[in-house]
């Protein structure tokens, strides 16, 4: 059972180590998200992701890791929760205490990224918003009848439908 609770910490430990290096990165994410700037979105997406990759596959450890403390438990693997596994360990005060700090840093920095993450999703709400006002504005614009410009034969000389718009009636 010991060498599953290191496991299981080792693990926790490799996954905040993650969190930690994209939470800079969502950070400058935001800022990046505020100039419009796509070629480095995409840049630092992919970086983003490289993590996430990582992350899903020590989760995927962890869980597996849960899986066994639950068999030699013989408990049920959705009752096995890393607060029940620090809870029983009092006789090994040293496991117990690494164990909960990390817990509690995991917790904090997932919480950190969320809340960033949630903060750059509104911002791209907000600037797809913008976008579709200002193509709106646009459209509007090029078919108010005041735009309209004839010469003296009758022949509009400045609505020119062809440049940059879509027909929907073709």
């Amino acid at each position: 059972m010991a060498s599953l609770i290191e496991e299981l910490t080792q693990t926790l430990k490799g996954e905040l180590e993650i969190y930690e290096k994209l939470l800079p990165i969502e950070n400058r994410k935001t800022g990046i998200i505020m100039k419009n700037d796509l070629l480095a979105l995409e840049d630092i997406t992919a970086k983003e992701q490289e993590l996430m990759d990582e992350a899903a596959n020590l989760e995927k450890k962890r869980m597996q890791v849960v899986k066994n403390i639950a068999i030699v438990m013989n408990k049920k693997e959705e009752d096995i929760k890393v607060q029940s596994v620090i809870g029983m360990l009092d006789s090994q005060p040293q496991l117990k205490e690494q164990l909960s700090l990390i817990h509690d840093d995991l917790k904090r920095v997932v919480h950190q990224v969320v809340d960033v993450n949630n903060h750059n999703q509104s911002l791209i709400e907000q600037s797809l918003e913008l976008i579709e006002f200002n193509m709106n504005l646009i459209q509007s614009t090029r078919m108010s009848p005041g735009n309209n410009n004839y010469t003296s034969n009758a022949t509009s000389a400045g609505n020119d439908r062809g440049a940059g718009t879509f027909d929907a009636k073709q």
